[in-house]
């Protein structure tokens, strides 16, 4: 079922609404649309009611209104977690991970919050170099600029690119490389700042044992800086495990939220062996 709400700058957020249970707010990332959830839908659809979003700028969110800014996808995320009733888990990938760190500083919507390797630069260094950035923006195929970010960005090799490109979801993002260059500039500045210990909500960290090293360094930043967070991970997956691994990340999924007990639905015991990922 399609659904739609009115973010605070005027763009409609449009999302899709799927299975039963408690809320569930699934936030996908750069170059992709909520189709990217496609390979665990199903499993997590079992035991949540699933919201998945559409960020501005593409699939059910092209009515996009204002100035960009990530705060704005914040508030986008935050609207949609109002509509879900509240009380709402989070999941989200790469850069909706930065989003949803967003959010969580702006609406009592969320109750809880997975971030899956939400994206920073090293120190003095850069997700993608400023030649690559300069080739997006001139770039007037949309595939060229979805190639140059998965190669540069993610550190994927040309035969998984390929790989990728015989899968249903290519041409949503295709469709979506348009905002890549806009995400980037915001991943290039990023600064985890004192903002951060602002969240008071439970905040888990997934980071891929196999992910480029500046992924894994950000994940365990985010979690340095906001109470109680903990970084869990994806053993032997990168920046995919949904896709590629679908049963463990499923599994760590439901292992950070509610629980089905005898009075209803209930928070895990704190400590269920959250493990730092390796750096």
């Amino acid at each position: 079922m399609s659904r739609s709400v009115t973010s605070p700058d005027g763009t409609v957020v449009g999302f899709e609404t799927y299975g039963d249970g408690p809320p569930m707010v699934l936030v996908h990332g750069t170059g992709a649309d909520h189709t990217r959830w496609a390979a665990v839908r199903e499993r997590l659809g079992r035991r949540y009611r699933l919201h998945l979003l559409d960020r501005r700028g593409r699939g059910l969110s092209r009515a996009e209104a204002g100035r960009y800014g990530i705060r704005r996808e914040g508030e986008d995320i935050a609207a949609v977690a109002e509509a879900a009733g509240g009380d709402v888990y989070v999941v989200a990938h790469s850069y909706g991970a930065l989003c949803a760190l967003e959010a969580a500083q702006i609406t009592d919507a969320i109750g809880r919050l997975v971030a899956y390797e939400p994206p920073r630069p090293e120190p003095g260094g850069f997700v993608v170099g400023p030649d690559a950035r300069a080739r997006m923006k001139a770039a007037e195929d949309p595939e060229e600029i979805l190639e140059i970010f998965l190669g540069e960005a993610l550190r994927l090799a040309p035969a998984a690119v390929e790989a990728m490109r015989g899968t249903p979801v290519w041409q949503a993002r295709v469709a979506a490389a348009a905002t890549i260059p806009r995400e980037l500039d915001v991943v290039e500045a990023m600064v985890f700042d004192e903002r951060l210990a602002g969240i008071a909500v439970p905040v888990r960290l997934f980071a891929g044992t196999e992910s480029p090293g500046y992924l894994r360094l950000a994940a365990d930043a985010v979690a340095e800086r906001i109470p109680g967070a903990d970084v869990v991970p994806m053993r032997g997956q990168a920046h995919q495990a949904m896709d590629f691994d679908p049963d463990q990340f499923t599994e760590a999924v439901f292992a950070f939220g509610p629980l089905m007990g005898g009075s209803g639905w209930r928070s895990p015991r704190p400590g269920a062996e959250p493990r730092s990922a390796p750096s």
